[in-house]
């Protein structure tokens, strides 16, 4: 008699799942959020930052130095239509508010500098352009600043018809809240946003 063929059965071996990856977390499978991503002031954002600070405040002295040299104060000079420059003694702050109340102007302005060079410090890389926005508000408000202690006052010159005169310190502050708002919906629109879709298929 013959024994009977044995026939071994082979395990199947289970299918590998496909490796998929998002990002590069060494837990392939969790994305990483943008706001993982290091957004502190690197070397290049304080330099930039310290560029366009330092221009802005160095216009707005050389101008106050030029109209205050130019003209007498509350003299002025017609230019073309509503424009025209006008020298001004201005204790309060942009636009002549708060007039009169310099040292809590002053205070107020160095608590402002400090938030904005610690806000810098931690959230610089969220949009290429913040260094410039911040760098042109900080410019501005260390000018007036500067005056403000050194003077009790600082110099207006600029002077639209039916409106406060202004210098080019307070040109530059408008100016950087403008590049800061739009550099904050940039970055925004621009982030990746990473949903939870599956990751596998059987």
């Amino acid at each position: 008699m013959s024994e009977p063929a044995r026939t071994e059965t082979i395990p199947e071996r289970p299918r590998r799942q496909p490796d998929v990856r998002v990002g590069s977390t060494t837990n392939a499978l969790a994305p990483i959020s943008s706001a993982e991503r290091s957004l502190r002031a690197r070397p290049s954002h304080w330099f930039a930052l310290a560029l366009i600070a330092t221009a802005a405040l160095a216009a707005d002295q050389i101008t106050k130095h030029v109209v205050a040299n130019a003209l007498r104060p509350d003299g002025s000079v017609q230019l073309i239509g509503p424009f025209s420059i006008e020298h001004v003694h201005n204790s309060g702050i942009a636009f002549g508010l708060f007039a009169s109340r310099t040292s809590a102007v002053v205070a107020l302005t160095g608590v402002a500098v400090a938030a904005m060079l610690v806000f810098f410090g931690r959230s610089a890389g969220r949009h290429r352009f913040l260094p410039v926005a911040l760098g042109f508000v900080l410019g501005g408000s260390l000018s007036n600043l500067i005056d403000r202690v050194r003077l009790g006052y600082v110099t207006d010159f600029l002077h639209v018809r039916y409106w406060p005169a202004f210098n080019l310190a307070d040109s530059f502050i408008v100016i950087g809240v403008a590049l800061l708002f739009l550099s904050f919906v940039a970055a925004d629109r621009t982030s990746p946003h990473v949903g939870t879709a599956p990751l596998s298929r059987p």
